[in-house]
């Protein structure tokens, strides 16, 4: 009998976390771990808090906003240029941009650097398809519901779905694998719905 991939399971796992089969008793307690991956809790559909209304000016020195993206299943990440874990996950993020994009999944980034110029050279360096709001204060953080994610330490990303509901987070740094599973089981979920469909492996 042929084993399932690893892929099969971590999306198996995800999916079954993303659709509450088995119910926490604090939404934002629920976690379902990646295997040799950070800790990844994920919000049932029917408990999902709005997203924060994260917003300010890009990189790039444009209006950027969380809202903007409604409608699309956002990817937000939180980041610094002096992160080494946050170097090491910016090709993921970036591969994930070029190959979601046309399913309807963004990412949005949000840096924590004080200098804006390094910020920038970051951007430049891993050629980054997606933009990112400047927060050196770090305020858009404090919009997070508690207990979802560690703000003290980067990175982390958080998931909001079509509806623009808080659907889960990382803390620590994310692979490409743990992106596609994780995005696989959203993009499956019925638009405007609050529902979550099973992903078979």
């Amino acid at each position: 009998m042929k084993r399932p991939s690893r892929a099969a399971i971590l999306t198996a796992a995800v999916a079954t976390a993303l659709a509450g089969c088995a119910a926490p008793e604090e939404p934002l307690r629920t976690h379902q771990s990646l295997p040799e991956q950070p800790l990844f809790r994920s919000i049932r559909p029917a408990d999902r808090p709005d997203a924060p209304a994260f917003s300010g000016t890009s990189l790039a020195g444009k209006p950027l906003s969380l809202a903007g993206h409604r409608g699309e299943v956002v990817v937000v990440n939180a980041w610094a240029s002096w992160c080494g874990p946050c170097r090491a996950e910016a090709p993921a993020l970036n591969r994930i941009q070029r190959k979601l994009g046309d399913r309807g999944v963004r990412v949005m980034g949000i840096n924590n650097d004080t200098e804006l110029g390094d910020a920038r050279a970051f951007e430049g360096d891993y050629d980054l398809g997606y933009p990112s709001l400047h927060d050196p204060s770090g305020k858009q953080f404090f919009k997070l519901p508690k207990g979802l994610v560690n703000t003290q330490g980067l990175p982390f990303t958080v998931f909001v779905d079509r509806t623009g509901k808080l659907a889960g987070a990382v803390s620590g740094g994310v692979s490409e694998e743990d992106l596609d599973a994780i995005l696989g089981a959203l993009l499956k979920e019925k638009a405007g719905a609050g529902q979550a469909v099973e992903v078979l492996g």
